[in-house]
């Protein structure tokens, strides 16, 4: 990985600029749907537009950063013999998953089912479904997937739904492959220890289900300030796990797959040992909450990964002292914290309260502004800001290279 200079967040936000890194970028990744294909149709045009020059709120990737970073995520994990399984809730983008299985990952990973099928559509068989499917629609769905792609892996965490879905891969001629989610923290999973390796063991013994081995994600560690305390916080909270895949282990049970972790803890939980592969996601993006938490070379701003999605938005109205009003609100970023950074203007305060507006407040600018004026702003958490638009407009140099349909938006089923 290159090396990254101590900077904090003033300085960080004065100096984010374009990379140069040179890649092909048609964004043909096949596979489209006929709703993707609709949206390449309206705004292939904007090919060669300056992103300056784009209708807005417009949502931007820079391909150049977004590209260092899957490279980066790639060298990192090389050494520790560890591997990626990207997140794919966090670009819902099928030409983005493409490029991570090409530049090292061995899969993705899809937190709804509706996400699943929209890139197994798109020609993506290596998904793992990182969420149980309990009721029968789904279990339904989850089967019908499975039986046309075989890499499909989804998980279950409680002993009903175990042969709930041994009964529907029965009924639907297949055998189905599963990992047990054994939790860290209450959000989901089966306890670690006793519970999880009988429904391990449940699982060893149902002529329809195939054991794979185990997830287990901690998302409060992701997000954890200050490297140490996050390391020491991350290992302790992950070492009922680690004492779970030693007992599938010595009861015979399949752990081929011991998948966790995530863009905070990447450098992280290799060191627990016996993880296959990281469920690592927003690190192709880096957004607000995560630079937020700082890194292990420098503990203001986390530098480890760049910066590549941003939100252009319009100045509406500067009228009103120290006050600038743009249209990008809660509709284009959402509400989480801590708000959206301003590129360019350490002083900015932006609050996207409203939902069609974004208001600034400032003591000092590095510039002055007028009404039609662009801004650019790092999103304060990129899942849910994806999840609000159509398209991103994939930029290299300051202009528009490809439009990718975010083909998976909406699929919260």
């Amino acid at each position: 990985m290159a090396a990254y200079s101590r900077v904090s967040r003033r300085n960080f936000l004065v100096t984010s600029g374009t990379g140069a890194a040179a890649l092909c970028v048609s964004g043909n990744a096949g596979g489209y749907t006929g709703a993707e294909m609709r949206a390449r149709a309206h705004d292939d045009s904007l090919v060669g537009v300056s992103k300056w020059d784009l209708d807005t709120p417009a949502l931007c990737v820079d391909v150049d950063k977004l590209t260092r970073n899957i490279d980066a995520m790639r060298t990192a994990l090389a050494p520790m013999k560890v591997a990626s399984r990207p997140h794919a809730k966090t670009h819902k983008c099928p030409t983005i998953a493409k490029m991570q299985l090409a530049g090292g990952s061995i899969g993705i990973c899809t937190a709804k089912l509706g996400e699943a099928e929209v890139f197994a559509a798109n020609g993506i068989q290596p998904i793992l479904m990182t969420t149980s499917n309990v009721s029968a629609p789904k279990i339904k769905r989850a089967m019908a997937l499975r039986k046309s792609n075989p890499q499909f892996v989804q998980a279950v965490d409680h002993p009903d739904n175990a042969r709930d879905l041994n009964d529907a891969a029965k009924a639907a001629g297949i055998v189905a492959d599963v990992v047990v989610d054994v939790a860290i923290g209450t959000r989901s999973g089966v306890p670690a220890g006793d519970l999880a390796v009988a429904l391990g063991q449940l699982v060893d013994t149902l002529r329809n289900l195939r054991l794979r081995g185990i997830i287990s994600y901690d998302g409060g560690a992701q997000h954890i300030k200050g490297f140490k305390n996050r390391l020491d916080q991350t290992l302790n909270r992950f070492a009922p796990s680690a004492e779970t895949y030693e007992r599938f282990k010595k009861s015979g049970l399949n752990t081929e797959i011991f998948s966790g972790g995530g863009t905070g803890t990447y450098n992280i939980l290799p060191r627990a040992g016996h993880v296959t592969d990281l469920q690592v996601g927003s690190y192709v993006f880096m957004d607000c909450q995560y630079l937020d938490i700082g890194g292990e070379s420098n503990d203001q701003v986390y530098t480890d990964f760049e910066s590549s999605l941003t939100v252009v938005t319009t100045v509406l109205n500067t009228y009103f002292p120290k006050s600038m009003t743009t249209d990008a609100g809660a509709k284009a970023l959402t509400l989480n914290k801590p708000g959206p950074w301003v590129i360019g203007e350490k002083d900015f305060r932006y609050n996207a309260g409203s939902d069609e507006f974004g208001v600034i407040s400032y003591d000092t600018a590095q510039r002055s502004y007028k009404v039609g004026d662009k801004l650019e702003l790092i999103v304060p958490h990129c899942d849910p800001v994806v999840n609000e638009y159509d398209q991103m407009y994939a930029i290299k140099n300051d202009r528009v290279a490809a439009v990718w349909p975010i083909a998976a938006r909406g699929r919260s089923q």
